[in-house]
Formats: C-alpha cells, structure tokens, sequence
C-alpha cells in the first residue's frame, strides 16, 4: 500500500509537535527538531518586526520561559506533494496570543519546517 494524504496530515502534526512542546517547556532547543537548519521567521511584537533566521525564535522562547497553560490548535493543513502549509491558534502563550502560519518542505521523506511568520493579537 502506498502513502496516503492521511499520512500526510498525521506526520505534519507530529513534524511540528517539537515546536508546541518547546513553548510549553520555554525551551527554545526542544523547538529545534520541528524547523530546518536555516528556517526564517518573520511576525511583529507590537510595532517591533522581528525578521530572520529561526534562532530569533529559540532566544525569545528561552527568555519568556515555561508556558504550562498554553493552548495550541492546528486550524488547517494544506498539503500539495512536498509542500505544505499550516496554521495554529496558540492561546495563553504567557500573556500572548498567537496565529502562526507555517511553510512545511517534505525533504527526504521527513517534513520539516522552513519558514514560520506569525500574527501576535493585542
């Protein structure tokens, strides 16, 4: 039997579950599995756009620490071959709410997380 898009769908959520227990645990290097090497981020705190590569992301993760109460949803997953995009409601990210939107590549049989930009809510 060969791959399903099912398969798809399971093996996408499990690619970024590293990220969703990083930020539980305010551990950026638990984040680090779920993204490729050179992944980018691109989003704004209030005014301030924050831009680059992905250890923007692990830094910041780190000096907020733990979140024990945050609440993320996958809302929607939209796969075409190798390519996929995701997106997640995190409530309770300490005081922060986020939509984060990202861009999947599927390289050697394993998605990975290439790009991640994101909306803060007020």
């Amino acid at each position: 039997m060969g791959h399903t898009p099912a398969q798809d769908y399971d093996d996408i959520a499990k690619a970024i579950q590293p990220y969703l227990d990083g930020a539980k645990a305010g551990k950026g290097d638990t984040m680090k599995p779920a993204f490729h090497a050179d992944a980018t981020i691109y989003g704004y705190i209030g005014d301030t756009l924050v831009s680059g590569p992905i250890k923007l992301l692990y830094d910041w993760t780190d000096s907020v620490g733990p979140a024990p109460e945050i609440t993320p949803r996958i809302v929607k997953v939209d796969v075409a071959g190798t390519a996929a995009s995701v997106r997640v409601e995190i409530d309770n990210w300490q005081t922060h709410r986020f939509t984060d939107l990202f861009n999947l590549l599927k390289i050697d049989g394993t998605w990975v997380i290439v790009n991640k930009i994101f909306h803060a809510h007020q």
